[in-house]
């Protein structure tokens, strides 16, 4: 199964599992499951740290962003121009661009989203795995 990573699910995997449901622990963890990411979801990480509304210890956001993305077993999931005209026809109630492109990448990867993100758990265009 093709699983998106929203920004947050990404980094409760890391820093906070227990933060995560069985049943999405149990589909990150399996051998068939292919983990992706967005550069968006690598933005939005260096986002929280310049903010301070997530802390790294001992690394700079950009150390730590390099350092968990050689430890955490996501490819890279593609910017592409059919993401970009897609973010634009979901049918989101919110115009967060972040949340648009993370969802736009899933609809067109045929990517399963994996969020807490109610905004995001409601959207029909895509496939998600809700964590709660």
């Amino acid at each position: 199964m093709r699983l998106l990573l929203d920004t947050h699910i990404w980094i409760w995997s890391l820093v906070a599992p227990e933060r995560l449901t069985p049943v999405v622990r149990k589909a990150l963890s399996d051998a068939d499951s292919e983990l992706w990411l967005s550069a968006v979801s690598v933005w939005e990480t260096l986002v929280l740290v310049r903010k301070g509304r997530l802390t790294v210890a001992g690394a700079s956001g950009v150390e730590w962003v390099r350092q968990a993305l050689g430890h955490s077993p996501v490819r890279e999931a593609p910017m592409s121009f059919e993401i970009a005209i897609a973010s634009e026809r979901l049918a989101l109630d919110h115009w967060d661009p972040a949340d648009r492109f993370i969802a736009a990448t899933s609809q067109v990867l045929e990517a399963t989203l994996v969020t807490a993100d109610e905004r995001l758990i409601g959207c029909r265009h895509i496939t998600v795995l809700a964590n709660g």
